[in-house]
């Protein structure tokens, strides 16, 4: 067992919020036209209607979507910029393949999810009345546990090791805990988890356990690596800027992932389906009562206005925003995803779903 950790180590670890102030002060870069060609035309449906929407009416330069139900796929694309094969930053998604780490090593009894965060990091969380002791690893999953979330701080702009994001975390005081409260540090902080218990970074892990035996040949950790493997267009912010280099490590545990249409639908379709934890597992991670409905571990539910219910998670990172859907059997899943982390109407993410999930009259 490593030496404890404590709040002085920590401040010892200084972080740069002046490069943050720094990046904010550029002025904005125009997107130049792109280069790319739009894919090839695709049949005249509500939901490349849809699609189309989200630059008419959402602001964005490009956006694409891919749709499975088992016996095939459709692929929707509008404007210029987007690919079938590009990679991209999938941000909160990361949550997804972390969770299902965790729950493996929990199914393995290599941990349990009542175990407190002092349990495999003694001392690493403290101050401002944050107390590692009292934070259990199923709080972490669920959100519940109170920690304050660092990108609040760096607005996802300034790149920061996991001890820095936790620094910057433990200057503030906690939420209450047991109340559902959306927080990048608690993923963070499970990454940590997950090297302290295998020996391994949390990256290796999820290639190991998940990557691979999926065969999701688009999708890493890019750990520092700034740039995207190709295939990929281009990435902007809500105001132009092309941001397509971008630091991982803004995100972290929390969201560093790249990936694929083509590879998220594969992996949330065998996560559902059973191919990644065994089902008494999978039943823990689709349990949303410790959040009082708003989130499982890794997943969490949308209602949509027909009743039905789908399961998955959305990623924003700069430049890019990502959904992911699915039944909760993993049958039907659909990945969308628009080059900039800005849409400007809200409405646009729950027709889509609504239009692929809910009954079609005749």
């Amino acid at each position: 067992m490593p030496p404890p950790w404590t709040l002085r180590t920590l401040l010892a670890i200084p972080v740069s919020l002046a490069l943050f102030a720094a990046a904010r002060a550029q002025p904005p870069e125009q997107a130049p036209a792109a280069a790319r060609t739009a894919v090839a035309p695709v049949p005249d449906t509500a939901l490349t209607r849809l699609v189309a929407r989200f630059i008419t009416r959402g602001g964005a330069p490009a956006a694409a979507l891919l749709a499975d139900d088992g016996s095939g796929s459709h692929f929707s694309s509008a404007g210029n910029g987007i690919g079938h094969s590009d990679h991209f930053r999938a941000g909160s998604i990361t949550k997804s393949f972390i969770a299902t780490v965790v729950l493996q090593l929990a199914a393995e009894h290599r941990l349990s999810l009542s175990d407190s965060v002092d349990d495999h990091l003694p001392g690493l969380v403290r101050g401002a009345g944050n107390d590692g002791r009292r934070i259990t690893l199923r709080a972490l999953l669920h959100h519940t546990s109170g920690l304050y979330d660092f990108t609040t701080t760096t607005r996802g702009a300034v790149p920061v090791t996991p001890l820095q994001a936790l620094r910057i975390a433990l200057t503030r005081p906690p939420a209450a805990r047991g109340r559902f409260a959306y927080s990048n540090t608690n993923y963070v902080l499970l990454g940590m988890i997950v090297e302290q218990v295998t020996g391994h970074s949390y990256a290796t892990e999820a290639e190991r356990r998940i990557i691979t035996p999926l065969r999701l040949t688009g999708t890493s950790f890019p750990g520092a690596r700034a740039t995207l493997p190709a295939p990929h267009g281009r990435a902007y912010t809500a105001d132009g800027s092309d941001v397509t280099e971008l630091d991982p490590r803004v995100a972290g545990a929390a969201g560093e992932l790249v990936s694929t249409l083509a590879d998220l639908n594969r992996f949330y379709a065998a996560l559902l389906g059973g191919g990644l934890l065994p089902s008494q597992w999978l039943r823990e991670m689709l349990d949303t009562r410790a959040a009082h409905g708003s989130y499982g571990m890794g997943l969490y539910p949308v209602k949509l206005p027909c009743g039905t219910t789908v399961w998955g998670h959305n990623g924003r990172i700069s430049g890019s925003y990502v959904r992911s859907a699915a039944t909760v059997d993993g049958r039907r899943v659909l990945t969308f995803r628009v080059n900039t982390d800005g849409v400007t109407d809200p409405t646009l993410e729950m027709a889509v779903l609504a239009s692929e999930f809910c009954p079609r009259t005749p």
